[in-house]
């Protein structure tokens, strides 16, 4: 019994439910009679033993009643009325379950308690007799490594044994006995354990009888299912047999096993007592070959409720029993008898039927129960459900608890009272009688109603034999019915099918599982496991051997079993179809099939019956009054869906299974839809069976109106009948009835009556394909039911409550879905109409199964504006197309892409529509003002629907019912082209704007090309995706930019299919402006990268080309792709030439240096060929004037005189070739000239400095925005730029009033932050100005000869971008402009050389100077400072080797040493030094001690990048060697250039800086020129001087 989530139920009424009725077996009151000493609390859940019962309430309280001896007092061991059960109290049960002689109980939190007889350890207590109070079981799994308790759902008893089911579906066990199913010899186990045997499979129930276990299991998906195993695991015998016997071959299947276990009592005894059982069987129906089996307990038993009128003949019929599938299922024999020939099998069993089996009372024995049976509900007669289903009204039957030895009641309540209480149990056992024989069954007429023949059947006391087992079948010849009286075994659970199945060809209509309903109901797909000992045939394997493991019982495979239930020695099983399959021992009749006369049955008027539970001797119902109605309905609901569920299984068994089975069904795609009709058929009738399953279980609970599953999972059903009516509908479009009309006939009329009766047309002359397309819609009509029965449950609630309004909603829900399911319908006869009028030829091409009719313009209401006189326009609208059909062709226009609108009148198109596609337009004109409203709305209404894809789905809830009349303008669809040039044949498939791709998209063509990214107006717009591909090359060329009109224009990256890729600006998809091209991989032929200006696809302007192969680096004009002009060119040998180029040569004048200084200045023809009147000057000053010709490095032909000046002139008066480098370069001003162009167009500048300031920050915040919607999609651009910077750069930096200090350090941040993101306009300017220069002066451009290049590159940058800052903040004074300083300096300190106070005397007034390098260097030279520094290290090389050589000569000295040597004067000399916090003596030998702080602070010079930054680490180094002299004197004074330069130096050599040289040339070429005669001015002076002095020290 699942335990269910219980909460308080409405106060109400609560009196009226849960009432317990009581009765005894044999007793003479006919009545059920309320339980003595009963208050009225309502119970749940109520169960039996052998002498007490327990019941549990709604509270979670538990009550004992009837014998408890285990109880310690005697008053308490047969008490008046319920005790409870002090020990749960607070506990909160949610289930309960007896044992023969003991109880159990299972609390909210999963805990298991237990109680009463524990002589075998079935309460888990060891060496204890009784418990008295229930005690808490410890159940931990010891496979966990911290061991955890395992929470338990529900829980079984037997006589000595108890099962828990737990949270994570596995069973564990205890108590004594092998139907334990544990792998162990030791009794009592006492510690649960876990029947390893079923681990990992999800166990839904588990049942107990007095000495056999079962479960119900939930099968294994498809996939996991293994392949069968040709022999049995355990006791290796083949498990199908092949017997050939004279001229036939038997299969059989039926192998069990008795897993190696021995019967303990002899195998004469055993034949004894069983009932002998020859049970025949057909392998055809032709042959009346038999094969007489001595079966230990023979076949199962099937009896039904509703046979229809079976003529019992006494000897000749053959009872042929015969799976559906055709296979023949023989039970395996122990002793064959063999009868030669049918007659001798035809007199056997006549004297057989005669003498009906007597109980032997000699021998003592049981009668051997017959088998499993089956009680098979008629549609109106809703039978039983047991606890899992409970159905309030329906059959219950439930054996509930273990030990019901005596009696299974049946009880039917009826769709308002219960009708009828059918009690089967034994009179008395001698009472055999000659009733017992083969009784037949009263014929009666099929019409009759079966409510009446199901009252007669009752009333007249149905004695059925235990000795029939009547199987129906029609034979291939005719319908014959053959039925044989043979002896039914109680031993493996078998149903009687209904009569007359026509033979088919198996087609498998497994239902298509869907997951979700499988999550949210019971599942269907199970299959029932038992073990234990079996010797009445309770475990329902065939045979009576004990099991010491679950094994599956197979004849209940795929019979959807729902619920579980044992008695002492009998099992009963419940389906979703209401039929309940029994086995098992039958001494009493418990199988409802019973060898005993049984009482008329009589019926008990109690009220709706929620659970019955039996005992060995008593009974007990609870019943719920009927409150408001409600508990009617709930009991209504379950019924008829049961009901449902059982018609809609019978349709797809005895009618979709076998139209599916026909041969010639017509074409491919007939049957397709067919199957399709039949899958879904099959999902939907799952998912009742499901409901009904879910429903039952849910009349056992507390029955919250807002947990039934209709309401809480409501799409659930709606989707489900939704996708069955799509499919039925167009099955019924493409004409699927009629196609069926020819195959089916034969079948349709042998089955005509059951045809009506499904579909319950009762009118004779209806069509065949009339019932049968009734019987497919039959499934929607029950949406009616749910919303009807919604609403009854809703006027059972306050109009206010929650609860009344989600009824009322889901009442409606359900409500417009059936009406709109109707709608569907209406709709597709209609379709189905206009297609058998339709043309012939374009029916083939239009007809498709989704497309449905609207209207249509036969009646000459529509026509084309402007058409010729004869032309015949016939407009046709589908709900996916507007088709334009004329004589021979037609146009189909599909709706997504299609916009209407009515013309205005003036136009003089009084009733006209205007029809806008993608690539055609035309107007219709209607012949009157309704026709064109009508037609508009039509149009509007199919293109809105066409759009939203749900014209499916009914609008669900009232809300959204509301119709749009109008179609949106702007929408997402897919379309291809068929005219258009450009586009012919290619798909669009994205946003629209009136006829023309608008917004976000993607274009394909079907030659590969394609495009993805923004449209406008129906031409590539934007930033976008281009690819084409190459097929000589078998790749792709691949852009990604922007795109205007149509064309790549703006920032993009082409990749070219050939490895080269450009990165840069397009304009007219040609590359214009600035670019960066690659060529080639590093090891391919020739890799080379360019980065400069172009012109229309051409390299012109400035431009710099780097040849990997050739170690070239080419910077210089270009034109028309080639090089023209000046230029500049260094090879890796170091060859450094400027000068002169013309198409791609060096030619006319030029200037040529090598690696060692020999310089050649003149006229050149071709690449280092010199031609022509040239200078040649040596290293040493040597040259020769005169004519040259050759190529350098090879023999130079010369003309001419050489001069040596060396012996006149002075050393110094080096070449003076080296100051004149330069000039015959590129200015610097005209190099990168397009990056600053590209930079003032986005400002929305012509050209630098004219435009309008205020629509340049309009573009700037432009630019941001789209930029970052634009990168949304690519984190990683957007982290360099962080969000935060983004948002700060969108306020403008508002000036007001006089320029001040502030103001000035707001535009700096303003920059910087500015310059540290790609997006903003400066950024980018910013980050190309720092590729170029990298791209310039790395590599083979790290030429020392190109230093003085570099400096006046970076000079002429700050220069170009100081001209943008100023231009976008006016009021920034201009260069070298002094801010005057708002607060006064502060308090004038001692200058550090003079003795008078600093007023600033360099500069006129004190302030703050404005120069360019002042407010960008901080931000450009960071990121430009490797290549440069390594120019400037690469430049003085030989001077800073001659330093560096002395540096560390001199540094061997210790401290004092160095100070005499350098000439420090005494009073200087530092005497103690506090080192970490101690004074120590300055000894001989004390070294890198003495102005150790000025030493530190100087060699940061290093890690400084501007000279600004520079000169004020030189200051502050200043300032240290201040401090420690002034702390080692003790007295005021003042410095002396002549004292303080030896100290000074003394820390520069000490500070030990590598590229001193460097970083000393660096700032004197970068430094402000306002500096130089100021104060850091004096002492970066001082440090220059401390660097050439070192370099001389060397002399000494």
């Amino acid at each position: 019994m699942d335990s269910k989530k219980r909460s308080s139920t409405e106060a109400e009424g609560s009196k009226e439910r849960g009432l317990v009725h009581v009765w005894q077996a044999g007793s003479f009151s006919i009545i059920p009679e309320r339980l003595p000493g009963w208050g009225g609390k309502t119970v749940l859940q109520a169960a039996l033993g052998v002498k007490h019962g327990v019941l549990l309430t709604e509270d979670g309280e538990v009550y004992s009643f009837g014998t408890l001896p285990w109880r310690s007092e005697s008053a308490e061991i047969c008490p008046d009325s319920p005790i409870l059960e002090n020990a749960l109290v607070g506990q909160h049960v949610v289930t309960v379950a007896t044992g023969s002689f003991h109880s159990g109980a299972v609390t909210e939190s999963g805990v298991v308690y237990m109680w009463g007889e524990n002589s075998a350890g079935q309460c888990a207590v060891a060496n204890q007799q009784y418990v008295p109070e229930p005690n808490p079981v410890s159940i931990s799994d010891s496979e966990t490594s911290p061991l955890l308790a395992v929470r338990i759902l529900q829980l079984a008893c037997g006589e000595e044994h108890t099962l828990a089911l737990s949270i994570s579906r596995e069973i564990w066990a205890w108590g004594t006995g092998c139907q334990l199913g544990l792998i162990t010899t030791t009794f009592p186990v006492t510690k649960p354990q876990k029947v390893e045997h079923l681990a990992g499979r999800v166990v839904l129930q588990v049942a107990c009888g007095a000495f056999h276990s079962l479960a119900l299991v939930q099968c294994l998906p498809s996939q996991d299912l293994k392949p069968v195993p040709e022999r049995c695991t355990q006791c290796s015998q083949l498990l199908i047999t092949m017997t050939d016997k004279e001229d036939h071959v038997i299969i059989s299947d039926s192998h069990c096993c008795p897993l190696g276990v021995t019967l303990s009592e002899s195998q004469a005894e055993n034949h004894a007592s069983s009932a002998i059982s020859p049970s025949a069987e057909t392998l055809d129906s032709q042959g009346g070959v038999f094969e007489n089996t001595l079966i230990e307990a023979g076949l199962p038993l099937a009896t039904e409720l509703n046979i229809e009128s079976t003529p019992t003949t006494s000897g000749d019929t053959t009872s042929s029993q015969q799976n559906i599938q055709g296979t023949t299922e023989i039970s395996s024999a122990r002793n064959i008898p063999s009868y030669p020939d049918t007659q001798a099998v035809n007199e056997y069993l006549q004297k057989l039927s005669d003498h009906s089996v007597r109980e032997d009372s000699k021998n003592g024995e049981k009668s051997m129960p017959p088998q499993p049976l089956v009680e098979e509900a008629v549609p109106n007669l809703h039978s039983p459900p047991t606890t899992s289903t409970s159905a309030l009204n329906s059959l219950v039957v439930s054996c509930a608890s273990a030990v019901g030895v005596r009696v299974a009641a049946t009880y039917e309540a009826g769709a308002l009272s219960l009708k009828k209480v059918m009690n089967f149990y034994s009179t008395a056992p001698c009472e055999t009688g000659a009733q017992a024989g083969s009784s037949s069954i009263g014929p009666e007429g099929l019409k009759d109603s079966r409510e009446e023949q199901v009252k007669q059947e009752s009333m007249q006391g149905k004695k059925s034999s235990s000795l029939v087992d009547i199987r129906e079948e029609e034979s291939e010849g005719g319908s014959r019915r053959l039925s044989l009286p043979g002896l039914l075994s109680q031993v493996s659970p078998r149903l009687l099918r209904k009569a007359a199945r026509v033979k088919t060809r198996t087609v498998v209509l497994t239902p298509t599982y869907s997951g979700e309903a499988d999550a949210l109901l019971p599942s269907l797909r199970t299959e029932v496991w038992t073990w234990g000992k079996g010797k009445e045939g309770q475990l329902g394997h065939g045979d009576v051997l004990p099991r010491l493991q679950p094994l599956c019982v197979k004849c209940l495979d795929g019979k959807e079993v729902i619920h579980l239930e044992a008695g002492g020695y009998h099992s009963l099983a419940l389906t979703a179809k209401s039929q309940v399959y029994s086995w098992g021992s039958n001494t009493f009749g418990q199988l409802g099939h019973s060898d005993f006369p049984t009482t008329v049955p009589r019926l008990a008027k109690l009220g709706y019956i929620s659970r019955v539970t039996a005992g060995k001797d008593s009974y007990l119902a609870l019943v719920d009054k009927n409150i408001m109605g409600y508990i009617a309905s709930l009991h209504e609901l379950a019924t008829t869906e049961r009901r449902f569920y059982s018609k809609l299984s019978d349709i797809k068994s005895q009618i979709l299974r076998p139209l599916l089975s026909l041969e010639n069904l017509g074409t491919v795609p007939a049957v397709q839809l067919l199957q399709e009709v039949a899958g879904r058929f099959s999902k939907l009738c799952y998912l009742i069976g499901q409901h009904g399953a879910s429903l039952s279980s849910f009349l056992q609970g507390i029955k919250e109106a807002r947990s039934l599953v209709i309401l809480k999972h409501a799409s659930l059903f709606l989707d489900s009948y939704t996708e069955y009516c799509t499919s039925i509908t167009n099955f019924l479009v493409m004409g699927g009835f009629q196609l069926l009309a020819k195959p089916a006939i034969d079948f349709l009329n042998k089955n005509q009556e059951l045809l009506q009766d499904l579909s319950e047309v009762n009118d004779e002359s209806t069509q065949l394909m009339e019932i049968l397309n009734t019987l497919f819609f039959l499934p929607i009509r029950r949406l009616h039911n749910y919303a009807k029965v919604l609403l009854k449950l809703a006027t059972c609630f306050e109009v206010t409550s929650p609860e009344y309004q989600k009824l009322q909603d889901s009442s409606s829900c359900y409500e417009s879905l059936a009406l709109h399911l109707g709608r569907k319908r209406k709709e597709a006869e209609y379709t189905l109409g206009f297609w058998k009028t339709f043309p012939g030829k374009m029916t083939d091409s239009l007809r498709k199964p989704e497309r449905r009719l609207l209207c249509e313009s036969s009646n000459r209401a529509l026509s084309l504006q402007h058409a010729g006189r004869f032309s015949v326009n016939w407009f046709i609208l589908f709900n996916d197309a507007l088709v334009h059909a004329q004589f021979s062709t037609h146009h189909v226009f599909p709706l997504a892409t299609l916009w209407v609108e009515p013309l205005s009148e003036e136009a003089g198109n009084v009733n006209g529509l205007k029809i806008t596609t993608p690539e055609e337009q035309f107007t219709l004109i209607s012949s009157t003002p309704q026709e064109k409203t009508k037609w508009l709305r039509a149009i509007s209404q199919a293109v809105d629907h066409a759009l939203r894809g749900t014209s499916d789905l009914p609008p669900y809830g009232s809300g959204s019912s509301v119709q749009r009349q109008e179609p949106p303008i702007s929408r997402s669809a897919k379309y291809t082209f068929y005219k258009d040039p450009r586009l012919k044949d290619a798909t669009y498939d994205g946003r629209w704007l009136s006829g023309k791709p608008h917004g976000r998209g993607i274009l394909k063509w079907p030659d590969g090309k394609m495009y993805s990214g923004l449209f406008r107006n129906g031409l590539e717009d934007g930033y976008g995706e281009y690819r084409i591909p190459n097929k000589a090359l078998n790749k792709e060329d691949h852009y990604v930019g922007h795109w205007k009109e149509g064309k790549m224009c703006g920032q993009g990256v082409y990749s070219y299919a050939s490895g080269e890729v450009f990165e840069g600006c397009f304009q007219d998809n040609m590359r214009h402006g600035h670019g960066l091209l690659r060529s080639g991989k590093l090891t391919s032929s020739s890799p080379s990268m360019f980065i400069g200006q172009w012109v229309m696809d051409k390299k012109a302007g400035y431009g710099v080309f780097d040849d990997i192969t050739r170690g070239e680096k080419y910077m210089g004009m270009w034109q028309d792709d080639v090089c023209q002009g000046n230029g500049v060119v260094v090879t890796q040998f170091g060859l450094y030439y400027e000068g002169n180029f013309h198409l791609n040569k060096m030619m006319g004048n030029g200037v040529l240096l090598s690696e060692d200084d020999t310089i050649y200045e003149g006229e050149f023809s071709d690449d280092w060929t010199l031609s022509g009147k040239g200078t040649l000057t040596m290293p040493n000053g040597d040259y020769i004037e005169g004519y040259f010709s050759g190529e350098w490095g090879s023999g130079i032909k010369i003309t001419g005189t050489y001069f040596k000046p060396s012996l006149y002139e002075n050393d110094k008066d080096k070449p003076k070739v080296f100051r004149k480098l330069g000039n015959l370069a590129v200015a610097a001003d005209e190099k990168w000239r397009a990056v600053f162009d590209e930079c003032w167009h986005q400002l929305g500048c012509e050209s630098p400095g004219q435009g309008d300031v205020w629509k340049a920050w309009d573009n700037i915040a432009v630019a941001l925005t789209t930029n970052r919607r634009q990168h949304r999609d690519s984190p990683e651009i957007l982290s360099r730029s962080q969000t935060q910077t983004l948002e700060s750069l969108e306020f403008i930096p508002q000036h007001v009033g006089a320029f001040s200090v502030e103001k000035y350090d707001d535009i700096k941040k303003y920059l910087i932050k500015a310059c540290d993101t790609p997006l903003h306009p400066l950024g980018r300017l910013v980050e190309t100005l720092v590729a170029v220069y990298r791209m310039t002066y790395v590599g083979v451009g790290a030429n020392r000869r190109l230093l003085q290049e570099a400096v006046k590159e970076i000079k002429s940058y700050l220069k170009r971008i100081f001209q943008l800052v100023r231009f976008l903040f006016p009021e920034l004074p201009e260069e070298g402009s002094t801010i005057p300083l708002s607060a006064p300096l502060p308090s004038e300190r001692k200058s550090f050389c003079t003795g008078k106070s600093d007023s600033r005397s360099e500069s006129p007034e004190p302030g703050y100077v404005v120069t360019s390098s002042g407010l960008l260097l901080p931000v450009l030279l960071p990121r430009l400072y490797p290549p440069l520094f390594m120019l400037y290290a690469l430049d003085n090389d030989r001077e800073e080797d001659i330093y560096w050589e002395c540096v560390l000569r001199l540094n061997k000295q210790p401290d004092i040493a160095l100070l005499g040597f350098l000439g420090v004067q005494r009073k200087f000399w530092p005497v103690t030094l506090s080192i970490l916090g101690e004074s120590k003596k300055v000894l001989p030998t004390t070294k890198d001690a003495c102005f150790a702080s000025a030493v530190e602070c100087l060699q940061q010079i290093s890690t400084t990048f501007t000279p600004s930054d520079k000169l004020k680490v030189i200051q502050q180094t200043f300032e240290e060697i201040s401090q420690s002299v002034l702390a080692s004197l003790q007295e005021d004074f003042l410095w002396s250039m002549d004292d303080l330069f030896p100290v000074f130096l003394y820390v520069v050599l000490r500070a030990r800086i590598r590229n001193l040289g460097s970083e000393v040339h660096l700032i004197e070429d970068l430094m402000d020129p306002y500096l130089q005669h100021g104060e850091q001015g004096i002492m970066f002076t001082t440090l220059k001087a401390c660097y050439y002095q070192i370099q001389r020290e060397k002399l000494n």
